[in-house]
């Protein structure tokens, strides 16, 4: 399986040091030029791990379609490149590039939908205190959806 990757979810787990989940998953992770190019820069949270991390699995959109009107430029190349590429699944967190992208019909995934994932295969033992560190960060989880996928991992 493929998953092209934007750039909060990649944030969000790279805040946990749960990065390495995502090749366990789906096998390859690719990223679009411009979700590199945000990732990467110097003041963004955890950019040295993420420019590690992301540096060989940087790909070029082919194409000159973009929905930067409706999201911005890392979230509209990573809808691009999956289509492009016929890609498994869309790693994004941003509610309204996932709206968007379910719209037309890409199977979309987020950061905590990684950590359940990766909990249920036996990757990770517990996500509350993975949810924990990031509801101390910059992340914003609400308290409803908190709840649900604390019962959805079975620790509420």
């Amino acid at each position: 399986m493929i998953l092209i990757a934007d750039s909060s979810a990649l944030v969000a787990l790279a805040i946990v040091n749960r990065l390495e989940v995502l090749e366990k998953l789906f096998g390859k992770v690719y990223v679009p030029r411009a979700v590199y190019n945000e990732i990467s820069q110097e003041n963004k949270a955890e950019s040295y791990k993420l420019k590690k991390y992301c540096k060989n699995k940087v790909l070029d959109i082919q194409s000159n379609a973009n929905f930067n009107i409706t999201l911005g430029k890392g979230e509209s190349e990573a809808i691009v490149l999956y289509t492009e590429q016929n890609d498994d699944f869309l790693l994004c967190d941003d509610k309204k590039a996932k709206k968007f992208a379910q719209n037309f019909g890409l199977k979309v995934i987020g950061s905590l939908g990684i950590l359940l994932k990766a909990k249920e295969v036996g990757l990770i033992n517990e996500i509350t205190p993975l949810i924990e560190i990031l509801r101390g960060s910059r992340i914003f989880i609400d308290d409803k959806t908190y709840t649900l996928v604390l019962r959805m991992a079975g620790e509420l």
